[in-house]
């Protein structure tokens, strides 16, 4: 597995489409609901797992970020990226959980059971979920986003309000991370 070049997991849907399936939701559409579920759930579970780090939490957030797009829909407006908005409804949402919780760390709830990633066995998963504990949040949040929602990294640094520097910073460290646990190195 070479972890700088891998090709994201679910591409990120075209800003026109997810434009198109909003504009369709503020009207009342649930087969547009639908579509948009299926086109951007991956980066919502992405995202809030990463937050979280709570399968069944995460689970809850997205069914919720959902739900609140349903409500929220006739109020929006086109402004940046359709998934910005999303995701940036995610982040409030899975921030929300977090305090309403009264937590101020997200639990870890082991690292097998935190991934769905389609085609990995019980045990690349717990290998994968163990890598990516070693991860800081906002790395863990930005490789999450980059390589399972297929965001770019300008879209990152602009949802996590972060600089684009300093994103493709901690991504590049997290990947070094990450490629040296995988690969069992021991060196930095």
């Amino acid at each position: 597995m070479q972890l700088g070049t891998a090709k994201p997991l679910d591409q990120s849907p075209d800003r026109a489409r997810l434009e198109t399936l909003l504009a369709g939701i503020a009207q009342g559409d649930p087969n547009a609901l639908a579509a948009l579920y299926a086109a951007a759930r991956s980066a919502v579970y992405a995202l809030a797992l990463g937050i979280l780090r709570n399968v069944q939490d995460a689970q809850d957030v997205t069914q919720d970020v959902f739900v609140r797009i349903w409500d929220s829909a006739p109020g929006y407006r086109p402004q940046g990226t359709p998934m910005a908005w999303i995701l940036t409804v995610t982040r409030n949402m899975a921030l929300a959980r977090l305090r309403q919780s009264g937590r101020t760390e997200p639990i870890d709830d082991g690292a097998a059971d935190r991934l769905s990633a389609p085609g990995l066995g019980a045990e690349d998963r717990a290998a994968l979920g163990a890598a990516l504990d070693l991860l800081a949040d906002e790395e863990r949040q930005i490789v999450l986003l980059h390589a399972a929602a297929g965001l770019k990294h300008r879209e990152i640094g602009q949802l996590l309000q972060l600089p684009l520097p300093t994103v493709l910073s901690k991504y590049h460290r997290a990947l070094k991370k990450l490629r040296t646990h995988l690969e069992g190195d021991d060196a930095p």
